[in-house]
């Protein structure tokens, strides 16, 4: 499968660049805008299928944007504007972070846009204080998310366990990393508090610096016996500085995401278990209820996909439904 999955991917990835700078100057009647965070991150790739083939079966049409990493607030504001000049019916936008695409999005409002969250990533606190009603959210519940990760860890250490833990937060100010980190710390202190956070730092979704902060903490805590990553690229970053410490029996590593290049670990036997955010089926039902909200319909205001916690038990065994899901 994962072959074709990178494949997937690889396309996916092409086609949002071509549709982000060769689109036409004025949408087509009845089209849905989508502006995703980047394309470079498995998580987006598949959530931008998800959304294609949603699209073809609702018999809709869109054009795709995406900034060039997830990092790149400001470009995706320009990207945002860009697509507003299309006049879209809908944005389906999931900013960098809860204020990035606020002018946009106010803007769209105004021009009689429907606006959708797409994977839960603005604050329905700063929506109010900006005067912005979107249409609906829709993604996972990125506390619960958070929860699962610590029920996987104490499953696996037993509640009576003992020792540092660490967590890997994504974006400074992104309220779907915080969700994740909140949601996991609140969970193992209710059911093993002998597992201590010792360290909870923002790992701006780069490989990379978690894997710095990483071997930072293993140097400071050589008995480290956890880590949870708010997404699977960081997860990956931390096993990399893990195994290259000779530690890997002993750290627990789970991320979040569930993506191609973290199911390729878990399979290796390297990472130990992601949280999978399903975005393939997130992407795939936002464009079902868009097209369902304009044509009038009742649209659920917050859209929970399911979560599925991947370890290798499960993947090798190939029993659980939601699979199909996990691109």
């Amino acid at each position: 499968m994962q072959p074709f999955v990178a494949k997937i991917n690889r396309f996916t990835l092409a086609l949002g660049v071509a549709m982000a700078f060769a689109a036409p100057a004025v949408a087509q009647d009845g089209e849905y805008g989508v502006l995703m965070k980047t394309l470079a991150n498995p998580f987006w790739g598949a959530m931008s299928q998800g959304v294609e083939d949603g699209a073809k079966e609702a018999g809709v049409k869109y054009f795709l944007q995406a900034a060039e990493s997830d990092q790149a607030a400001e470009p995706q504001l320009n990207l945002c504007n860009t697509m507003l000049e299309r006049k879209p019916v809908a944005m389906i936008t999931a900013a960098i972070n809860s204020t990035n695409l606020l002018p946009c999005l106010k803007a769209a409002q105004d021009a009689g846009i429907k606006v959708v969250d797409l994977d839960g990533n603005l604050d329905q606190a700063v929506l109010d204080k900006e005067g912005i009603k979107i249409t609906f959210r829709i993604g996972s519940d990125n506390v619960a998310a958070g929860a699962q990760g610590a029920d996987y860890l104490v499953e696996k250490l037993g509640k009576e366990a003992k020792g540092p833990v660490l967590v890997i937060e994504g974006l400074s100010g992104n309220v779907t990393g915080q969700r994740r980190a909140q949601g996991f710390a609140a969970r193992l202190k209710e059911l093993a508090p002998g597992l201590e956070v010792v360290a909870s730092l923002p790992g701006d979704w780069d490989r990379g610096k978690a894997a710095s902060i990483t071997n930072d903490i293993l140097t400071r805590n050589p008995d480290l016996v956890g880590i949870f990553a708010a997404n699977d690229g960081m997860a990956l970053g931390a096993v990399e500085a893990v195994y290259a410490a000779g530690k890997g029996d002993q750290v627990t590593i789970i991320g979040v995401d569930g993506n191609s290049d973290a199911v390729k670990s878990i399979k290796d036997g390297r990472l130990n278990a992601s949280v999978a955010q399903l975005p393939y089926l997130v992407g795939k039902q936002a464009v079902e209820n868009v097209k369902k909200a304009i044509a009038g319909e009742s649209v659920t205001a917050d859209i929970a996909v399911p979560t599925l916690v991947l370890t290798k038990d499960v993947l090798d065994a190939g029993k659980e439904p939601m699979l199909q899901y996990v691109k």
